[in-house]
């Protein structure tokens, strides 16, 4: 076959769009996007205006947080960072001349906006401006800054007003189990907070959006294994579930007269959108291609609803589908430039067995064509978290990749979200350990292909994948040949140390306390064992990174150099300045993938 029909700085530099958002009259639209070369904010109206370029280089370059509309759709606030380090401050832009005013200045926490309230009085945002990220609210123009929760443990998601404005809704923990999540309800004063559900302990119950009765509230709960939506009775107590027992679902939005709640159905590493009849709970799928839909919001008088819709071969497209006719117009199609899209390879959505038997499904991706008795290079890629997962969505860095003859294998290793509680919660208090297992039975899976060289095998992830690249060539040294480890981790009491608190929550939830398991913290910390390094590795950190910070990588470099490594030989070691924990910028994406497939190329 012939290789390399893929341009890599054409690949990267192809524009997206991001966090998608309806105006409150439903009439337009605000979202991200990269047309220009770099991220810009863009409005446009419903249901087939041309986009309107609003901010001109005022808005982040990497995108960690999204924006909320005022009710008004006079203003759009959105949050904004310094290179990537997370530490974002307020900004208001005007939906009609582009003017920006800053709303806060906090350069040490992290502010994240939510939701105006009715009135357009206040807006509700998540910082840890006091050390845990709890709710407050503010004015409109940045004054007032006021707390309306003060819990030990981190408020994670919420900040949503009833439809009077005198309640906001939120989640947070104030039992022992870390995993827990409840639902709260507060008044807008801060005064009178109450949990108002909490189907179980240690199930997570987050809000999604209240009905226009502002008795309802729309939620999601795994209490029964799974995510499924359902609508909570805020006078009696009453819960009513919606969905199929084991079908992983999760609400989010219900439509302007509450007759219609969404949910995302996550099935084989696929999502689809769901309409339920809130009075009847009768189902509706939405006649779609296969894929990845996500995003679902109500516009035009509930009559369409906002998708994004993606699969392995088609990068993503703004798709606005009719509710009545059940079709569905291209609001922001996909772009190629140059690129033929047949050259973009399905996926195979496959399951292996792990050491203990159990099955780790996996998106595979195979170069088309490949000679009789040729044997490839192959890559196993893992995902962030751990509680992510893959899904069957075009991937960028997968299609570049074998499109240059390498075999890529995407597994959901035991920890990753979507297929349910237990699966998620197999790898609590156990990092580096089944999962470990998990990705090198990958490993030994990809071996079996009669057209894989078992002697030529990579492994790549970011975040936790980073950690578990790290793992991998450190405690299954004869496995791998090459190894890339982005933005990893390898020092899990250092990461704790330096973390904020509300990282230090999620770390603690999956590890335990860093002093009672400190021995557990310590095995399972590549550092520990960087002498048994054998593949070629490459270790890439952004200078500005408050997830998994660059002294993960650091320290990691200089105990190598300490055993005697040769940094460009034995391994090399790439800081990548103005970026924090990846990034969507374009030039960033273009360096990041370069790296990738120079070094994977060379050494494979």
């Amino acid at each position: 076959m012939r290789r390399g029909n893929i341009p890599l700085k054409e690949l990267a530099s192809l524009p997206s769009f991001y966090f998608v958002r309806p105006a409150w009259d439903k009439e337009k639209l605000a979202f991200y996007w990269d047309k220009t070369g770099r991220v810009e904010l863009y409005t446009c109206s419903l249901p087939d205006g041309t986009p309107r370029q609003l901010s001109h280089g005022e808005v982040p370059r990497s995108l960690r947080a999204g924006f909320a509309w005022s009710r008004d759709g006079t203003r759009i606030v959105f949050a904004k960072d310094k290179d990537g380090n997370e530490q974002h401050d307020l900004y208001s832009i005007d939906a009609k001349t582009g003017d920006v005013t800053r709303l806060t200045d906090t350069p040490a926490a992290q502010e994240i906006p939510v939701e105006f309230s009715p009135d357009d009085g206040w807006l509700t945002m998540l910082s840890n401006r006091d050390g845990q990220l709890n709710l407050y609210k503010l004015r409109p123009d940045g004054s007032e800054v006021t707390p309306l929760t003060r819990f030990e443990n981190p408020v994670l998601t919420g900040g949503i007003w009833s439809p009077d404005g005198t309640r906001v809704a939120f989640a947070c923990n104030e039992t022992d189990e870390l995993k827990n999540q409840d639902i709260y309800v507060v008044n807008a004063d801060g005064s009178g907070i109450k949990r108002v559900l909490q189907v179980k302990v240690g199930s997570k119950d987050l809000p999604a959006k209240w009905l226009p009765d502002g008795r309802r509230l729309a939620f999601t709960s795994d209490a029964s294994g799974v995510n499924r939506p359902g609508l909570l009775d805020l006078e009696t107590g009453e819960v009513r579930f919606f969905g199929e027992e084991g079908v992983d679902e999760t609400a989010t939005t219900v439509s302007r007269d509450g007759r219609y709640l969404v949910a995302l159905r996550n099935q084989d590493a696929t999502i689809r959108p769901v309409l339920y009849e809130v009075e009847t709970g009768k189902a509706r799928t939405l006649d779609i291609p296969p894929g990845v839909a996500y995003g679902a919001e109500f516009v035009l008088d509930d009559s369409a609803l906002l998708l994004t819709h993606t699969s392995a071969t088609r990068r993503p497209e703004l798709l606005l589908y009719d509710l009545k006719s059940d079709t569905y117009s291209v609001l922001i199609p996909a772009e190629y430039g140059s690129i033929d899209p047949s050259v973009f390879v399905p996926e195979r959505y496959i399951t292996y067995r792990s050491f203990d038997g159990l099955e780790i499904p996996a998106i595979l991706y195979i170069p088309p064509d490949i000679p009789e008795g040729e044997r490839l290079p192959a890559i196993v890629v893992v995902h962030g978290g751990p509680t992510g997962q893959f899904f069957r969505t075009f991937d960028p860095y997968a299609q570049f990749l074998v499109d240059r003859g390498f075999v890529v294998l995407e597994p959901n290793i035991r920890g990753s979200t979507g297929y349910g509680v237990a699966f998620r919660d197999m790898n609590r208090y156990d990092w580096g350990g089944a999962d470990l297992e998990d990705v090198a039975a990958g490993a030994e899976y990809l071996k079996t292909l009669p057209f894989v060289d078992p002697n030529r095998l990579g492994v790549f992830g970011g975040s936790y994948g980073g950690y578990m690249t790290l793992m991998q060539v450190v405690k299954k040294p004869a496995l791998w040949k090459a190894a890339v480890a982005w933005v990893g981790v390898s020092d899990l009491l250092r990461l704790y140390e330096k973390s904020m608190e509300h990282f230090k929550y999620y770390l603690r939830w999956h590890l335990g306390d860093p002093e009672e398991n400190a021995a557990l913290w310590r095995e399972r910390s590549a550092v520990n064992y960087a002498q048994n390094l054998k593949a070629k590795l490459l270790l890439v950190h952004g200078v500005n990174d408050p997830r998994c910070p660059v002294e993960q990588s650091r320290l990691f470099r200089d105990r190598l150099l300490e055993l005697g490594h040769k940094e460009g030989e034995d391994f090399e070691y790439v800081e990548l300045g103005e970026e924090g924990h990846g990034s969507s910028d374009i030039s960033h994406k273009i360096r990041t993938y370069t790296l990738l497939a120079e070094f994977m190329t060379r050494n494979l």
